[in-house]
């Protein structure tokens, strides 16, 4: 059974951070891409941050430029987000993606919630 289950999130004060971490079980963890979406109220998803199989190389939306840093460790299955310098429109459920290159497989976990309020 695929699984990927974030964990993380919270109330943050602006300037803060928080660490998003998203666990993956039921697949071959380093055959895939991860990325990081999220999505605020009335708004689409967004991507925020992607990490090659290898972790090689990564990709970050240009809000998030030099304040997020994508990692990963295949060897425990894990995806993790270091968010820093918050800001009140970083507020959002985040959630953690995976998608093997080439194929249709595609797995979502169910978010966590990232509010950053004063």
């Amino acid at each position: 059974q695929v699984q990927l289950v974030e964990s993380g999130g919270g109330l943050v004060h602006p300037g803060g951070s928080l660490r998003l971490s998203c666990a993956a079980s039921g697949f071959a963890f380093r055959m895939y891409t991860m990325s990081w979406y999220r999505q605020a109220p009335g708004k689409e998803r967004e991507l925020v941050a992607g990490i090659t199989s290898g972790g090689s190389t990564t990709n970050y939306a240009d809000f998030v430029k030099g304040r997020f840093t994508i990692s990963r460790v295949n060897a425990k299955n894990t995806v993790d987000l270091q968010m820093n310098s918050l800001k009140p429109e970083d507020t959002a459920v985040y959630y953690c993606s995976a998608k093997r290159p080439l194929t249709s497989n595609n797995y979502w976990g169910q978010g966590t919630q990232v509010t950053v309020s004063s």
